[in-house]
């Protein structure tokens, strides 16, 4: 019986980043796993987690309608040579093109939309694009993730995909073993430490982080303002260097660079902030409250739903770099035990709400449903064996 997985993401990284506990829950059941993406520099490192890699090359923040039209092609011949039993979407083109080849070629499809971001929502030319095809390539899914509610809501109230075919997940989820509680650092004789773990883009808020920094400054000279994460040069939404750079000479922020674990930097740090304009669930802000920092985040979508206000952190205005700033100086002020706590209340809503096997499980199960539901012409797929809950424990 065929077993094989397809799973493509924009780029390796965020597969090895992000998805690496459903690839190894995935060999662990039988299944085997491939992974397309563009290759980079952590493509060499997914054979490690039992999948194997194919180069798939894209221009993931394009709009060129002959690139795109290639990458349709690409997708349709990888996947005809492989015939998976399934194929995995995440991200905006694989979402879109590698489920309309999929789906030409009658291979059962999973989508997961991890977040919209501003050119979704926005008015424009572009969007009512990206709309159309959203509706054409998600018509056939037969299961459609999101990660909150309000963008499950907008493509349902759109006609973009059919409710019952729609689910929610919690984010990516968490490897609550991996991501443990860290002590909260001495309150005295350092500088407070406000951080920030994103992509360099400014829709994450970036600018408007550097901006309270100054402001909260003339309050609290001791304090740092910390970024984490890497500059994405392609991308026509970055912060570049030479911005980064100034701030630094400035003295307004350190930046960090980036990383293949976060969880140091989490642990030197007082609180975790992400000023977005709207989210999917960010992980950044998961891995905070897994290891017990409060947060200060926006009041927006998927922001919203690791963040109880005044529980396990504080909500700011989106795009407003005074009402940020107060929320710091309100953080600033609070008691070490107040901030103590806060920070136990997100470990314990990460507990309750994204552990990462129920990511797992959801998974496991979409593609057990499909599998026995849809066999290609041809081809007898009988009903593959159902799995427990406690199979999915990431080793």
């Amino acid at each position: 019986m065929n077993r094989k997985i397809i799973i493509s993401i924009n780029t390796a990284w965020n597969i090895y980043n992000f998805r690496s506990g459903l690839i190894r829950a995935l060999t662990q059941h039988g299944y085997e796993v491939v992974a397309l993406a563009p290759r980079d520099d952590y493509a060499h490192r997914l054979p490690a987690l039992g999948c194997r890699f194919i180069d798939l090359p894209m221009d993931s923040n394009g709009t060129h309608p002959g690139r795109d039209l290639a990458l349709l092609i690409r997708y349709f011949r990888v996947l005809r040579e492989e015939r998976p039993l399934a194929y995995l979407g995440y991200t905006v083109k694989p979402n879109v093109y590698g489920s309309m080849a999929a789906q030409l070629l009658h291979i059962p499809v999973i989508n997961n939309i991890a977040g919209l971001g501003t050119t979704f929502i926005n008015n424009s030319f572009l969007t009512r694009i990206v709309r159309m095809l959203y509706r054409v390539s998600l018509q056939r899914s037969g299961r459609i993730f999101f990660q909150n509610a309000d963008d499950q809501k907008l493509f349902i109230e759109s006609q973009l995909v059919q409710p019952d075919r729609t689910d929610r997940l919690p984010g990516s989820g968490m490897d609550l073993s991996r991501y443990q509680p860290s002590p909260p650092l001495p309150p005295y004789g350092r500088p407070f430490v406000f951080l920030l773990v994103s992509r360099m883009l400014k829709d994450k808020g970036i600018e408007e982080f550097a901006g309270a920094a100054r402001i909260v400054r003339q309050g609290f000279p001791n304090v740092e303002f910390r970024l984490l994460g890497f500059v994405d040069s392609a991308n026509s939404n970055s912060i570049s260097m030479e911005q980064i750079r100034a701030w630094e000479e400035a003295g307004t922020v350190r930046y960090l660079g980036q990383t293949d674990d976060v969880r140091p930097h989490l642990s030197a740090s007082d609180c975790v902030v992400l000023p977005s304009y709207r989210e999917g669930i960010p992980r950044s802000l998961l891995e905070a409250a897994a290891m017990a920092r409060p947060i200060i985040t926006t009041d927006t979508v998927g922001c919203r739903d690791v963040v109880d206000h005044k529980v396990n952190g504080l909500l700011c205005k989106v795009r407003d770099t005074l009402d940020l700033a107060e929320k710091m100086n309100q953080m600033l002020r609070l008691p070490p035990a107040t901030r103590m706590e806060m920070g136990m209340a997100g470990r314990r809503k990460v507990e309750a709400q994204f552990d990462e096997k129920e990511v797992i499980q959801k998974y496991l199960n979409a593609i057990n449903d499909l599998a026995g539901a849809a066999p290609r012409p041809g081809e007898h797929i009988g009903r593959l064996v159902p799995v427990s809950g406690s199979d999915t424990r990431k080793p």
